[in-house]
């Protein structure tokens, strides 16, 4: 049996995995990160380390996924395989980080709520923009992260690394997933990962943006238990 470790992304607990895990249960045991220790992804990398399985199957969804690559650079050794969920190798545009400069300075002047409300169209597919329970959810889960740790995770993503010079050395089976219509991690980003990691397989959701794990679970599921069953 092979542990599985999730690392959840921006604004998200370990319910941005429920509907998915299920289908990993079979092959083994999964726990789900706690990526609210430390600051910047070094150290919330060598936090999660510090408890996680000695081997496992590894997987990050989009913040998480930055913590997958340091992950990578810290142990390699003890990721057994890997997926990568609407997540990028590359920084962001400078456009990109404005964007985070500017709601950092909202949730930290107390406009945390506003900030939950802006992000949320964009991490959706255009079709579910209107979906009350992705929106409850996607709130639900901010909240309970808290505006700190926002802060934190977003001066985080800003001051990552560029990630694509350890594609090449990603030798373990490997799937990178994405929703066809994600508007923050793009599918171009996902090909760009997939032909740089040799032996990848690359699954493109219909129907989903950057919350393809809640907005097409059963489609993420299968194509998880793919990757998991390698």
């Amino acid at each position: 049996m092979t542990p599985f470790l999730l690392i959840p992304g921006l604004n998200c607990d370990a319910r941005v995995y429920a509907p998915v895990t299920p289908a990993l249960w079979q092959f083994g045991p999964v726990t789900i990160a706690n990526h609210l220790q430390g600051d910047g992804l070094v150290e919330i990398a060598q936090a999660i380390l510090a408890v996680a399985p000695p081997r496992f199957a590894l997987a990050g969804f989009s913040f998480g996924g930055y913590l997958a690559f340091e992950i990578l650079r810290q142990a390699p050794d003890r990721v057994l395989k890997l997926a990568l969920i609407d997540t990028s190798a590359r920084q962001d545009s400078p456009e990109v980080t404005e964007t985070r400069h500017r709601r950092i300075g909202l949730a930290q002047g107390g406009k945390f709520g506003p900030v939950i409300e802006q992000s949320f169209p964009a991490s959706v597919h255009p079709d579910n923009v209107s979906e009350s329970r992705l929106y409850s959810l996607h709130r639900t889960m901010s909240e309970a992260n808290g505006a700190e740790a926002y802060v934190r995770h977003q001066q985080a993503i800003i001051e990552r690394p560029d990630s694509r010079s350890l594609l090449g050395s990603i030798a373990m089976p490997t799937i990178v997933v994405v929703g066809e219509g994600d508007q923050i991690t793009p599918p171009d980003l996902a090909r760009e990962m997939h032909a740089g990691i040799s032996g990848s397989s690359l699954s493109v959701i219909p129907r989903a943006g950057h919350l393809a794990l809640l907005e097409q679970p059963e489609l993420v599921s299968t194509a998880l238990k793919a990757w998991a069953a390698a």
